[in-house]
């Protein structure tokens, strides 16, 4: 059975006058503070941490929905394109420490996507390959990280894309200098 649907009430003071924010475009009722613009290198740090928010967010979705986080995804697709890539190799590629990459692997091996096995020119090199099962999520998937990522670049020149990376791999290495 359906419920009857309800028409809201809008708020109005004592004397019967509507309050202007209940009406679109009215006045808020609060006005937002006053804020300085910031400088140059604050304001483009506001946009980095929006986009680590959204980065987060749809890692959380991607959870639910995939049983992948975003950086499992991209672990797991770097090794689709890189079948039997040593350990070693793979946290080079991805900007990660070994120690980093090892925890994503035995999550991603506990799960059943991925097998470590030891090389056999080398036995201290370990050599990981996906399995049947991480080979299906390695695909093209909707409300991703990944598509997020190629739709936006998709609207965008190849120079402004250019010069996005530069700005990235300038700002990694003066973080890294200003850690080290």
């Amino acid at each position: 059975m359906r419920k009857p649907h309800r028409t809201k009430r809008l708020p109005v003071s004592p004397r019967g006058a509507l309050d202007p924010s209940a009406v679109a475009g009215g006045a808020p009722a609060h006005p937002a503070p006053r804020v300085e613009p910031l400088e140059p290198a604050l304001d483009f740090l506001r946009s980095l941490w929006l986009l680590n928010h959204r980065l987060e967010t749809t890692s959380r979705h991607m959870i639910r929905t995939i049983g992948l986080t975003g950086p499992q995804r991209m672990v797991l697709r770097v090794i689709g394109r890189n079948s039997g890539i040593g350990a070693g190799s793979l946290a080079e590629l991805l900007h990660v420490s070994p120690g980093t990459l090892s925890s994503a692997l035995r999550r991603l091996e506990k799960k059943g996507l991925l097998t470590r096995r030891p090389d056999a020119a080398d036995r201290r090199r370990i050599l990981v390959d996906l399995t049947p099962r991480g080979r299906l999520l390695d695909r093209p998937t909707r409300r991703t990280v990944e598509s997020a990522v190629r739709a936006a670049l998709a609207e965008l020149p190849p120079s402004k894309i250019l010069s996005a990376k530069q700005v990235l791999v300038a700002l990694a290495r003066h973080l890294e200098s200003a850690a080290g």
